[in-house]
């Protein structure tokens, strides 16, 4: 029996658009690929504002989601939450507002979105990279240009 593949994190140094503006689009990509997704963040306030975002973030469509207070997180494309569980059985994991996972298996990839402009943040997403090489994963840092496109820079 083979081993899984060692899993991608990938960092996104938000500078240019705001948290909101950048995560429906990288949830929606992975919904595409036919992934779950796993949303956690490090305080409630910031998730209850993702939750929020989700629903509104186009006039013409909203990303399905739900949590723990909703009934079935099973079956919920996408889950937010502030622990580390992962009930959905989701192949991504984005980790924002200084969430923390010990291990970084059992994804086909995490995604690592932080301030740009925080260094705090810049400091954490440094020890991430650190973490995420020393257990074999594949990484990559994006950053966007002058006209807001992505660039991968490593």
């Amino acid at each position: 029996m083979s081993e899984p593949a060692a899993t991608d994190v990938l960092f996104y140094h938000l500078e240019r658009q705001p948290l909101e503006a950048v995560l429906p689009t990288l949830i929606e990509k992975t919904l595409e690929r036919g992934w779950r997704a796993v949303v956690q963040s490090g305080s409630q306030e910031r998730l209850d504002a993702i939750d929020e975002t989700l629903w509104t973030y186009k006039p013409d469509s909203f990303l399905a989601h739900g949590s723990a207070r909703d009934p079935s997180p099973d079956a919920q494309p996408i889950y937010l939450t502030t622990g580390t569980e992962t009930p959905n059985g989701a192949g991504v994991r984005f980790l924002i507002e200084g969430a923390e996972l010990q291990a970084y298996s059992g994804f086909v990839r995490i995604v690592i979105l932080f301030n740009g402009l925080d260094s705090e943040a810049v400091a954490q997403a440094r020890a991430q990279w650190k973490t995420a090489k020393a257990q074999g994963c594949g990484v990559a840092y994006w950053q966007q240009n002058d006209t807001g496109r992505w660039e991968k820079k490593a």
